[in-house]
């Protein structure tokens, strides 16, 4: 009988897709029974310091480099990511399996004042940890106040009462896996807001030459995986880090792909948009040329890392 550990994050929305990537395993392969599936929590640094950006505790793989770490020791067979916290570039002994169908991608404000866009009026104080929603926000109307916040989905929204915010902004994906809709005052369309790369996405990753990796395949969403590797390929080429504000969205549609992005220059003053549309087969190739003509269009206001 094939026992299994899954590692991941100790927190409630981790949970919540342990279990999603559990369920799907269980449906999709017939020797594997619940009672063989472990979970074990992992400490990750992006966790322990709440206080600080996450650029000036050493950046983006915070949430995921410690369990990446536990899946090269073999003391956990499957890792489940947030596959928007995830680099861009990979461990080359690793390998993501499979790319759970995607979730809603877009972006959610939560609070008791804004439930339009004619509400984020000047002076709004929203709370976020992300450059890239700062700015976002910012394009909507420049006199909103972002204030960076920290931590899990529960501590940012009990952060609107500690901080005397009028909101937060989060991502809807996660809002809605832990049950939490009903908080939900206002939905940024895609037009509004473009999300983060990968954003409402469940990447789950193994060993390149573990065997684990044809249990894992059979719960891979095929439009879900071409439209991650078309987006974190433009985010490869791009070349940034956790600091660089970045939106991109791949979708498909009978059997075209269409990729849009948005890069702000360094300085946050200006912002680039680009998208392509082809082929679903051509996903990294899109994903490629996508971020090629948005460091042409950036020109000197954006250095690539």
């Amino acid at each position: 009988m094939t026992k299994i550990t899954i590692g991941a994050r100790d927190s409630k929305l981790s949970l919540a897709y342990v279990a999603k990537v559990k369920e799907l395993l269980i449906k999709n392969n017939n020797d594997l029974k619940e009672e063989n599936i472990n979970f074990k929590p992992i400490k990750t640094s992006g966790d322990l310091d709440l206080k600080k950006n996450i650029s000036e505790i050493g950046g983006k793989n915070l949430f995921c480099k410690e369990i990446e770490e536990s899946l090269l020791k073999k003391e956990i067979d499957i890792a489940v990511h947030s596959l928007k916290d995830m680099e861009a570039n990979e461990n080359q002994s690793l390998l993501i399996g499979a790319y759970v169908k995607r979730n809603d991608v877009r972006d959610v404000i939560i609070s008791e004042k804004i439930e339009s866009i004619s509400d984020l009026k000047d002076g709004i104080k929203i709370g976020s940890s992300s450059r890239r929603r700062e700015l976002q926000l910012k394009k909507i109307n420049n006199k909103i106040s972002v204030i960076n916040i920290r931590g899990n989905i529960d501590t940012r929204i009990n952060k609107i009462n500690e901080n005397n915010l009028d909101g937060v902004i989060l991502a809807a994906a996660g809002v809605k896996s832990l049950k939490l809709d009903k908080k939900i005052s206002l939905t940024f369309n895609c037009e509004q807001i473009l999300p983060a790369v990968g954003q409402g996405i469940i990447a789950v990753q193994c060993r390149k030459e573990d065997r684990i990796k044809n249990f894992i395949s059979r719960i891979n969403d095929n439009s879900t995986s071409l439209c991650a590797i078309a987006e974190r390929k433009m985010l490869q080429t791009i070349g940034g880090d956790c600091d660089t504000a970045i939106g991109g969205l791949a979708e498909i549609e009978n059997h075209k792909l269409k990729l849009k992005a948005q890069l702000f220059s360094d300085s946050g003053q200006e912002s680039f948009e680009y998208e392509l549309s082809g082929r679903e087969t051509e996903a990294s190739f899109i994903g490629k040329s996508v971020g090629e003509k948005l460091l042409d269009l950036a020109g000197e206001k954006f250095k690539k890392k």
